[in-house]
Parts: C-alpha cells; structure tokens; sequence
C-alpha cells in the first residue's frame, strides 16, 4: 500500500541517518583514544594500574576502545540493514537510503 511504502522509506532514511550518526560517534571516541593514549606504550604502562602521578585520561583509553568496539558493531549492523533494505531493488527505498545518508552526512 502507498501507506507502507511510505513508512519503510521513512525508516530506511531514518536508519541511514542514524549509520552516519554512528559513524560521526565512533569518529569522536577515535580522538578521545587517542588522546587518552599513555606516552609510553610498553606492556607495563598498559597494564598497571595509574599511579599517583599519571594524567587519569591514560587510563581511560581501554573504555573508549571498548566504547569504539560498541560503536563499530551497531555502525556494522545499521550498514547491513540498510544494505539489505536496499537489495530488495526497490528506487524509493534506495532513494530514501540515498537522503538518509545525505541528511545524516550533513547533521
């Protein structure tokens, strides 16, 4: 019905632009890593607890990586979905998955 094709355009647009908001969070938690990178990178700087002296963002750099993880699967899982969606060879789909991304891009 024109009604559900309505809504699923809706959606896959929807879900487009949330794929670029993913992709723009997981970009942010990148520099923030990087940034919470200990200057030294032995093993024991890495795996010791901080000390009395250390900047406490060097010891946050694991979370973030796990944060970066959580990002890059759902960017994963978001990408495929609209894949599939846009698979079905449908242009008002594909359509809506092209103005998604460009809307999400340019938020």
């Amino acid at each position: 019905s024109p009604a559900g094709m309505v809504l699923s355009v809706l959606v896959i647009l929807l879900l487009s632009v949330l794929y670029e908001a993913v992709k723009m969070g997981k970009a942010v938690l990148l520099r923030r890593a990087l940034l919470a990178l200990p200057r030294s990178l032995s093993q024991e700087a890495l795996t010791e607890p901080e000390e009395e002296g250390t900047d406490p963002a060097q010891g946050r750099w694991f979370q973030y990586h796990v944060g970066q993880t959580l990002f890059h699967v759902v960017q994963v899982v978001l990408g495929y979905m609209v894949m599939l969606a846009v698979m079905s060879y449908n242009a008002w789909i594909f359509l809506g998955a092209i103005a998604g991304s460009t809307l999400g891009y340019f938020l």
